[in-house]
């Protein structure tokens, strides 16, 4: 559940919608951008966005627009596969049950997931190779910082892409040698 976040503490902000496309936040008296809508999301602090001249409440949309940008600023992150089964859902007799599902299981999915990483990378690193899989782990979370840096750094500053590529390749170089080493070390 989002937190409130009015200037007295009983609602949404209220973020309004221009017909020139500009969004005015009436907390703040300022305008702003689909990227701070993004970041008030990413800190779950709640927001409503309306139409200034009908006063429609057009957050759906809005949300629908900053999940486009996201997927096509090169950050994708819905698989083709899911789009499709998502969209062949629309018109179905199923339909009303997709919003509630859906909204679920991601709830879930954020509430357990710093809970399953813990048991994962417990079980991983106790077995026979668990220096590698530890190091294993700290790749992915590197990839993943890279990849996404939004999911954990909330300032909104972004590694350089070529720096970021240089570092992932010397770690993917460094994961082959150590694999071509335990190879080896089989194979004697």
């Amino acid at each position: 559940m989002a937190r409130t976040a009015n200037k007295n503490g009983d609602g949404p902000i209220i973020i309004k919608k221009y017909a020139n496309r500009r969004l005015y936040n009436t907390q703040s008296s300022k305008y702003i951008t689909l990227d701070f809508l993004a970041e008030l999301t990413r800190k779950d602090i709640d927001f409503k966005v309306v139409d200034a001249k009908s006063n429609e409440d057009i957050t759906h949309g809005v949300l629908t627009q900053i999940i486009m940008d996201e997927e096509n600023s090169g950050q994708q992150m819905l698989p083709v596969g899911f789009l499709k089964q998502l969209i062949a859902m629309y018109g179905d007799s199923m339909q009303g049950m997709v919003p509630q599902f859906l909204e679920t299981s991601m709830d879930n999915f954020r509430k357990n997931q710093r809970q399953v990483q813990e048991v994962i990378e417990t079980a991983i690193t106790s077995g026979p190779f668990g220096h590698l899989a530890k190091q294993n782990i700290e790749f992915m979370r590197s990839a993943r910082e890279a990849l996404m840096p939004n999911l954990g750094n909330l300032s909104g500053k972004k590694p350089e892409r070529d720096e970021t590529v240089a570092e992932l390749k010397q770690q993917i170089a460094a994961l082959q040698a150590q694999i071509d080493k335990m190879a080896a070390d089989r194979a004697s």
